[in-house]
């Protein structure tokens, strides 16, 4: 797999925060990649990177941890949120508070 590339100048993550988000994801779900191969866009479901909804949890009560923000099952913006890292990366960086 490709290696993190430069979010682009419509994303407000960079790429530091991505590698942090994508070392999160790695470490508290156990995966067997390095954070440095998961793909800012590739999907964080299904064919990507084949996370299911118990994944999701665990990532939304990590990072709220980590970050400050609120992540709730029941929120209308899970599903553009947990998109990608990309989307997951850009929301941190628009309401973390630590």
């Amino acid at each position: 797999m490709p290696e993190l590339t430069a979010p682009t100048s419509s994303s407000s993550a960079d790429q530091a925060l991505l590698l942090e988000v994508a070392q999160l994801v790695v470490s508290s779900l156990n995966l067997e990649v390095a954070a440095a191969e998961v793909e800012a866009d590739m999907p964080l479901y299904g064919d990507g990177l084949g996370l299911d909804s118990i994944d999701i949890l665990e990532i939304a009560l990590v990072v709220s941890k980590h970050y400050g923000l609120q992540l709730r099952a029941g929120d209308e913006d899970n599903h553009a949120i947990f998109v990608s890292l990309r989307t997951l990366s850009d929301h941190i960086a628009a309401h973390r508070t630590k």
